[in-house]
């Protein structure tokens, strides 16, 4: 083959080549571009209620990218030209207002700022005094008296249920009250109610997850809440732009009643289920713990048409229904099963009932590291051949 052939065949490899090359080029180049993105952040303390002449401690160490060695330059007067230099520094106010600090990073290529507002009050104002409110009803679902506290208790009543619904889903609306709060003096006034419904969760961005503003307003209505227990906070400010923060805890509590209905008997060797299911939550990251869960099961002892056609023996008519209680899995967390049809008596019988109950306790079966939150279902089960009448089954969530 001559040299002419070789310079034929080598061309389109050698184009090809080139196009590798230059798409590799391309991409180590965005990925140099990326790593060195430059990017200006910046924190100060105290982040709020700053007075006059008071010491605020700029920090620009978040800044990216970490651990480069970049220029900090801060513009404290809004005016265009670097007041400070370095990553850490200080500054205060002497005249109270509004001001926008800018901080400007560098690398000696690239450059970006951050601009954040701060406000900056009169040393001698007054702070108010955030007051989110207490509530507890006179008595619970089932007439007994409620204690009261520095906290917000509500019981979710349905005390007659149809069998056609066995879900629990019933949610409430809470009225939260900070009307107590104190503007700090008798000249000033409180000008913002802000409420925050998740102390988790930073909403806004600004680092404080307890500040958010879920809801507004002195006195507001918290809609759709499940049973459960809230940590929730109310932040108030004042004409002079002080601010005061104060937690409270909200309990929604839950009972719900099914009246005079029927189960079906057990004709094929297979017991005949009912079952009530529940939502139950404990979290431990967020506060949000129950602390028990029960069921109470109430039944006719003997059913009134109740015969035993095949054996003639009356004692078949002694009914005995049980309780079961299954996690969100499904896995069995207890029964009822081991109780004699004598010892038949939790709660508050008659001569003519005999009651089961079973109650799971927050810190032990609901707990992460045993059957764990989640779907729960309390369990109905007749094992016997009969039809039998159930008087009641009473659900209950505790959270306080």
């Amino acid at each position: 083959m001559g040299l002419g052939a070789h310079l034929v065949v080598m061309k389109p490899i050698l184009m090809a080549l080139l196009f590798i090359s230059a798409g590799l080029a391309g991409c180590l180049s965005e990925d140099e571009e990326t790593s060195s993105t430059v990017e200006a952040i910046f924190d100060y303390d105290p982040d709020n209620n700053i007075r006059t002449g008071m010491e605020i401690d700029f920090d620009g160490g978040a800044s990216l990218p970490s651990g480069a060695s970049l220029t900090y330059k801060w513009d404290f007067q809004d005016d265009g030209s670097y007041d400070e230099t370095g990553r850490k520094v200080t500054w205060s106010y002497p005249d109270s207002g509004s001001y926008d600090v800018t901080l400007t990073v560098s690398d000696g290529t690239n450059s970006n700022s951050q601009t954040r507002s701060i406000r900056v009050i009169d040393a001698d104002a007054s702070e108010p005094s955030a007051e989110p409110g207490t509530f507890s009803p006179n008595s619970d679902c089932d007439g007994e008296s409620v204690s009261s506290g520095n906290y917000y208790v509500v019981y979710i009543c349905e005390m007659d249920r149809s069998t056609s619904s066995k879900n629990i889903l019933a949610t409430t609306t809470v009225t939260l009250d900070g009307s107590s709060s104190e503007p700090g003096s008798s000249d000033e006034y409180i000008s913002e109610w802000e409420w925050d419904l998740d102390l988790l969760r930073d909403e806004d961005g600004d680092g404080d997850p307890k500040n958010d503003a879920d809801l507004t307003g002195e006195s507001v209505e918290w809609k759709e809440v499940s049973p459960g227990e809230y940590k929730i906070a109310l932040t108030v400010t004042n004409g002079a732009g002080l601010t005061s923060i104060d937690e409270t805890v909200v309990y929604v509590n839950y009972v719900g009643k099914w009246n005079d209905f029927a189960i079906g008997g057990n004709t094929s060797n297979s017991p005949v289920d009912i079952e009530f299911s529940f939502q139950v939550v404990q979290d431990s990251d967020s506060g949000n713990t129950i602390r028990w869960a029960e069921s109470e099961l109430v039944y006719l002892k003997e059913d009134a048409d109740c015969t035993d056609v095949v054996l003639g023996d009356e004692s078949n008519c002694r009914a005995k229904i049980d309780l079961y209680g299954f996690n969100s899995t499904d896995e069995e967390a207890g029964n009822t099963s081991a109780i004699g049809k004598d010892q038949r008596s939790y709660g508050d019988c008659d001569s003519d009932t005999d009651c089961v109950g079973l109650k799971f306790s927050g810190s032990y079966q609901f707990a992460e590291s045993n059957w764990k939150d989640g779907e729960w279902t309390f369990t109905v089960r007749n094992n016997m051949v009969n039809d039998l009448e159930i008087e009641s089954l009473t659900i209950r969530l505790s959270y306080k």
